[in-house]
């Protein structure tokens, strides 16, 4: 039986202020009480302290000038480094149990040189956002290099309407309100370039 381990992605690095702002608030969500991880490098308290000053700093720089944008990017950083701890440590901890890595919030990239058919995602949660968003978040799949989404409403062709690196936090916007929307998803990558579509499910967007 070949052993898979599995990297914690740093992929978080790369995310736009917004998509980082949401990603660190579901880390700080996923490791309180979480049993697994009981020696954090960066205490919860710290973290959260550092994701608040971020989350206010990306506002403050929405309407103010070099000094407040400075301020993000310095706010940012900081987070940034506690979380590459988090995931060093996250990985010490469940490198070979991809169930528990990804109950830290984190993603994982599969570091097995074998390529296999990927399986198949299915939306897991399905949430509304502000009027005409929704949230996505869908199965995490071994191997995965990303997530497709389409949709369609009525009788009109399947689009694709996110193309995302990330299992959770899928956006999808500018929606129709009271619209109602058929949804597929599959994952990109493996032996075969993607995996099967998932079954359709049905969301009104409000």
């Amino acid at each position: 039986m070949t052993t898979i381990n599995n990297r914690v992605s740093l992929g978080f690095i790369r995310l736009t202020d917004a998509d980082a702002d949401t990603f660190s608030a579901n880390i700080i969500a996923k490791l309180t009480g979480n049993a697994a991880f009981p020696n954090l490098p960066v205490t919860l308290a710290n973290l959260t302290t550092q994701y608040t000053t971020f989350h206010n700093a990306i506002t403050a720089a929405m309407e103010g000038g070099k000094v407040a944008k400075a301020a993000r990017d310095a706010a940012r950083e900081t987070l940034e480094t506690s979380l590459r701890a988090m995931a060093a440590y996250v990985q010490s901890i469940a490198g070979q149990d991809l169930t528990v890595l990804l109950s830290s919030g984190f993603e994982a990239v599969n570091t097995s040189r074998t390529q296999t058919p990927l399986d198949t995602p299915n939306f897991t949660k399905i949430e509304h956002g502000n009027t005409t968003q929704l949230f996505l978040t869908v199965s995490a799949i071994s191997n995965a290099r990303s997530y497709e989404v389409q949709a369609k409403t009525g009788t009109g062709g399947w689009q694709t309407v996110n193309v995302s690196a990330q299992s959770r936090n899928i956006v999808l916007e500018n929606l129709t309100p009271g619209a109602v929307y058929d949804l597929q998803v599959r994952a990109i990558g493996g032996s075969t370039g993607s995996s099967l579509w998932s079954a359709p499910v049905s969301q009104m967007a409000t």
